[in-house]
């Protein structure tokens, strides 16, 4: 026996948990249903190319290095800001503070502005990249686009972080299809 056998043969595990076969999917409901009990930080990602700004509410966002500092996003294929990120080469991703519910649901589309105009729910200013941050947000993360690959139904972009910044507000969490507030400690 191997090392690897004999370390695999000592862990743990239940031999009833039924496991899908290469190929086999366990079908979308399921995965989604799964899905909503993980709970993501609420960001609004945007673009601009100076005279065009576009945005959207994305919960697929994760840290990918530190060392360059990368963070990667995943956005819908068919959603119009895909191809605007592609074609600026730039993003910015807004986490949301806790106060800020209705800006995510204005760039999720549930709610719509007076003006039709996103943008209006929320004050902006532009720092290095040109995209679009928010004011008031917990932190946000200013990119380059460094890749981007497509997978499935959606289009995972890395971008450089040109600039971090901390806000002072809590971030505001998403679990089981609605908002939750983080804990203090």
């Amino acid at each position: 026996m191997t090392a690897a056998e004999t370390a695999m043969s000592n862990f743990p595990h239940q031999a009833s948990v039924p496991v899908a076969s290469p190929g086999e999917s366990q079908g979308r409901d399921s995965f989604l249903d799964a899905m909503r009990l993980a709970a993501t930080g609420v960001t609004v990602v945007t673009t601009s190319d100076g005279r065009e700004r576009l945005g959207m509410t994305v919960s697929a966002m994760s840290s990918v290095s530190a060392d360059p500092p990368l963070l990667l996003i995943c956005v819908h294929r068919k959603s119009p800001v895909t191809a605007a990120i592609q074609r600026n080469g730039v993003f910015c991703v807004n986490l949301l503070s806790q106060d800020q519910r209705q800006v995510s649901d204005v760039f999720a589309g549930r709610v719509k502005t007076e003006t039709g105009d996103r943008f209006a729910c929320g004050g902006w200013l532009w720092r290095v990249t040109g995209a679009p941050v928010l004011v008031g947000a917990a932190a946000h993360f200013d990119c380059h686009l460094e890749a981007s690959y497509d997978h499935g139904s959606h289009r995972i972009f890395i971008g450089r972080v040109a600039e971090a910044r901390a806000g002072r507000g809590a971030p505001l969490v998403y679990c089981d299809r609605s908002y939750a507030r983080v804990a203090a400690a």
